[in-house]
């Protein structure tokens, strides 16, 4: 196969995750998927290793790409069938990301697969949002094994009335059956897409295509990773709290560069908490993919050659590679965020050129609704809010931006009070939040909203203690703040709100770069 004819192949794969992505959006009810767009779309071998994939969301994607080996090879795989599963332990992130796989058979051969990860705001916690202040995972809704979700082509009932409730007025019942009928009809057009692409091929030369692909992608990670200094890079950082009284929460990297190769070891890393910010490997995984891949050319594919130099190891039992049934609600979300920071400090040591400052460093998540103890129809709503990016070298940071771990939008203003009993009163940036420095960080963003009715709320943010810091001289970013009718909130909490209330969520600045000129 040509340069050409190569270049062709993997255009041809990532855009059957973008068409993907493209039916999942818009076949979606809920406004976390059809708006927010808080899901991912990929294809994978017959062997469950990263084929292809859409430009979503890293620590979906990442998480993926490290952990679908294990699943597929657990499970005896028929034509038109299709499995769910969200188990954390098993290659998840958090419950609330379900993922849907569909196998790609051609002339009676598996293939591949076909698979989606989309956010749930209802995965059956207590909690409204399903991201609770939790200690446990079972407190974090409906835990899902790898079960049969359609079996020769027809969704299996008992599965969605038990994942989706079974009153068919419920506007959660609603949202939630849409949302997974838009994730089985994604992955039967991806199914359909590679079945069209392998047959027009060949099953060998399209696994040849395969191999050339994986290998030319590991020849642009190489000599992009060889270009890093030979050496070992360490830095350390604190989340501020699990949200149950544990603060100063390390993560700590160690880098080592070997020639064309990196290990990432989070070795010195805090132990699991009681709290929710813990962590799969999987998730520590698809921090580090992220970062390094960062420093890959664009054109680099997405597939498991990308991520063949590089290895990683955490401690078990750690805040990044809990244990079960540690929660882990806040870990893909926070805790993913901070280990890119972590990363991205050590590594400045190494390419203090190309590096940025921090960036707001939490997704700065607000989860609300209503059920019985608010005596109202159950609603359950989920967003994460942006910040400010860390400037580098070579530009000064973005203001009001989703940075790193997650590539979702924001909800707009129209679609969330339309859907809920809530208002924004106000959605602006933070002027002056970002870190002064010859290049200033990105400044923070501001969102209040006014509760129309009775509501659960729970709040899972970051950088409210250690700010976003600066780089060659940079000042820090401003911490972000969260207030409920004006009286500061802790960074992390549930609590119930009345018909008026307003709660203002303030997220970090980020980090400047330079010494700021006087």
């Amino acid at each position: 196969m040509n340069a050409i004819e190569l270049s062709v192949f993997a255009s041809r794969m990532a855009s059957i995750c973008d068409e993907m992505g493209a039916v999942l959006k818009c076949a979606a009810f809920s406004p976390n998927i059809k708006d927010r767009l808080d899901f991912s779309c990929a294809l994978f071998d017959a062997d469950g290793l990263l084929s292809a994939q859409a430009a979503h969301i890293p620590v979906h994607l990442g998480s993926m790409a490290y952990a679908m080996a294990d699943i597929v090879s657990a499970v005896e795989w028929r034509e038109d069938d299709m499995l769910v599963v969200n188990d954390p332990y098993l290659g998840g992130t958090h419950l609330p990301d379900v993922t849907v796989i569909a196998p790609v058979f051609c002339a009676g051969r598996l293939v591949g697969f076909a698979a989606n990860r989309a956010h749930h705001a209802n995965i059956g916690a207590a909690s409204p949002g399903s991201m609770p202040i939790s200690r446990h995972l079972e407190e974090e809704g409906e835990i899902i094994p790898p079960t049969p979700l359609v079996i020769k082509g027809v969704p299996v009932e008992a599965v969605l009335a038990r994942l989706c409730g079974t009153d068919p007025k419920a506007t959660h019942t609603i949202q939630a059956r849409g949302d997974f009928a838009a994730q089985i009809s994604a992955c039967r057009l991806g199914v359909e897409r590679l079945q069209a692409q392998v047959s027009a091929l060949g099953i060998a030369p399209y696994s040849a295509a395969l191999t050339a692909l994986n290998n030319y992608a590991e020849r642009l990670a190489r000599a992009a990773l060889a270009e890093i200094p030979a050496g070992r890079y360490c830095y350390t950082d604190y989340m501020d709290d699990d949200g149950l009284g544990q603060r100063d929460i390390a993560i700590t990297v160690s880098i080592t560069v070997t020639g064309d190769a990196v290990n990432v070891d989070f070795t010195g890393t805090a132990e699991q908490v009681p709290g929710n910010i813990n962590c799969p490997l999987s998730v520590a995984a698809a921090a580090s993919f992220y970062v390094l891949r960062c420093l890959m050319p664009e054109q680099t594919p997405a597939c498991a050659g990308t991520f063949r130099p590089i290895a990683i190891s955490a401690p078990e039992g750690s805040l990044v590679n809990a244990r079960r049934p540690a929660a882990v609600a806040a870990g893909n979300v926070e805790t993913s965020t901070r280990m890119v920071d972590v990363m991205l400090g050590a590594l400045a040591a190494a390419l203090p050129e190309r590096i940025p400052a921090a960036s707001t460093g939490s997704m700065n998540n607000i989860a609300m609704g209503a059920n019985a103890t608010t005596g109202s129809e159950r609603w359950d709503y989920y967003e994460t809010n942006g910040g400010g990016m860390g400037a580098g070298q070579h530009g000064g940071g973005w203001s009001g931006v989703q940075t790193h771990m997650t590539n979702t939008l924001n909800t707009p203003i129209e679609s969330l009070e339309k859907h809920y009993p809530v208002r924004v009163t106000r959605y602006q940036l933070r002027p002056g939040s970002g870190g002064a420095g010859q290049r200033a960080g990105g400044d923070g963003l501001l969102r209040e909203y006014e509760f129309l009715a009775p509501a659960q709320v729970t709040l899972l943010t970051e950088r409210r203690r250690y700010a976003p810091w600066g780089l060659a001289g940079g000042q820090a970013g401003e911490c972000g703040e969260n207030r409920l009718n004006g009286e500061l909130l802790p960074g992390k909490i549930a609590l119930h709100v009345t018909a008026g209330d307003r709660l203002t969520l303030a997220s970090a600045g980020g980090g400047g770069w330079g010494k700021p000129q006087r």
